[in-house]
């Protein structure tokens, strides 16, 4: 779960992911992206930066809310309603096997790559 569309920060993620994303496909991971934004920027989002893996809408919240990963945020002083980025591992039965909280963005892939090294 990021929070927008061509950001800086949700760009640093998606392209990290991005340039590791073979790594992570022969390890048999599948990457679903989930924002608030609409389908049509996510395929820009997507064309732009040439991601390899699915975005998806989610503009009612419904999915966001049923993760847990629509809070309250503060960012500079200022407290708002928004996206808590969040990297749920989920297995094949569907099954929460990890959750990632504190996602640093330029490391996304190793800190995937590192669980999935001990656990899977």
């Amino acid at each position: 779960f990021y929070p927008k569309d061509n950001t800086p920060t949700c760009i640093n993620e998606a392209c990290n992911i991005r340039d590791n994303y073979a790594l992570l496909k022969k390890k048999g991971i599948v990457i679903l992206g989930v924002s608030i934004d609409t389908e049509k920027s996510h395929k820009k989002f997507e064309q732009k930066h040439q991601l390899p893996f699915t975005l998806l809408a989610d503009p009612d919240r419904k999915i966001l809310e049923s993760y847990g990963v629509w809070g309250l945020k503060k960012f500079m002083g200022r407290e708002f309603m928004g996206i808590i980025r969040t990297t749920f591992i989920i297995d094949k039965q569907g099954l929460v096997r990890h959750i990632i909280e504190k996602v640093n963005t330029k490391t996304h892939n190793e800190d995937l790559a590192a669980y999935i090294k001990g656990n899977i």
